[in-house]
């Protein structure tokens, strides 16, 4: 074989190899990181259940940070923590003492903050907004109601204890269900950009319910998370299943918040 044929034969093989691994499906931790949305990036990083990290600009918001200051190795040092109920799956004393990270929550997380752990806590109710500028970018965050609508459920989680959030990240609303049933509240919710909506029994709601609440908000994005209950991992593709069948057009992504299952 000559020289010719030789350089034309390694020039085919590596295109054909480039091309092989462009087709290869990203993991789903390679593709956390890369959620975007539109022209200011908004990064989305799931941990496990409820946890998740938001960035936006140099603001750093952690959602529900749970299981110690190691778990978030690698991840930007958060300016803020957003918590949604007291409930040891979105509300842990000792890692926000290890983060030393400022907290938006409801009155009746705040209230299990021991006065030693010097935590910095905006308190924040359902209705409520409150403006904030974090390190040097300005949000908005909306506190939505959270609770249970089922009879055998009612135990979990009372309206007024908890908060669900909109968070407004320069033109986008992002919401975070937090734990709560397909409530009127978030029905009627307008103008979603990216959700986060809760699918587990007995404690939040089942997998139809909440598709059948998103219907009826249309956000363009949805994330299923927080849907580990007490019969194990809920259906996400029977919810991907009934959401874009009821509209095509709400893209639902599925991310990995079970690493270790």
């Amino acid at each position: 074989m000559n020289l010719k044929k030789i350089a034309l034969f390694v020039l085919i093989a590596s295109f054909y190899n480039c091309k092989q691994k462009s087709s290869e499906p990203e993991s789903t931790a390679d593709m956390a990181d890369k959620v975007m949305e539109a022209k200011d990036a908004i990064g989305i990083h799931p941990f496990e259940h409820a946890t998740f990290v938001m960035t936006y600009k140099d603001a750093v918001i952690y959602v529900d940070p749970v299981g110690g200051a190691a778990a978030f190795k690698g991840q930007p040092k958060p300016n803020l923590a957003l918590v949604t109920d007291i409930h040891g799956d979105h509300f842990n004393v000792e890692t926000l003492q290890e983060l030393n990270v400022p907290i938006v929550a409801p009155q009746a997380v705040v209230d299990q903050i021991p006065k030693s752990a010097k935590i910095n806590s905006l308190v924040i109710n359902n209705g409520e907004t409150k403006n904030m500028n974090v390190s040097g970018t300005d949000i908005m965050i909306e506190a939505i109601p959270m609770y249970n609508l089922r009879e055998e459920a009612l135990k979990f989680h009372s309206k007024g204890r908890g908060n669900g959030y909109v968070v407004t990240l320069g033109d986008k609303r992002v919401y975070i269900s937090g734990d709560t049933e397909d409530i009127p509240e978030m029905r009627n919710l307008k103008n979603i950009d990216i959700a986060f909506v809760c699918m587990n029994l007995p404690y939040t709601m089942p997998v139809d319910a909440a598709a059948s609440a998103v219907l009826d908000f249309k956000p363009k994005k949805v994330y299923p998370y927080h849907y580990r209950g007490t019969g194990g991992l809920s259906d996400v593709a029977k919810f991907k299943k009934l959401v874009n069948t009821g509209d095509p057009n709400i893209d639902v992504v599925q991310l990995n918040w079970y690493p270790n299952n």
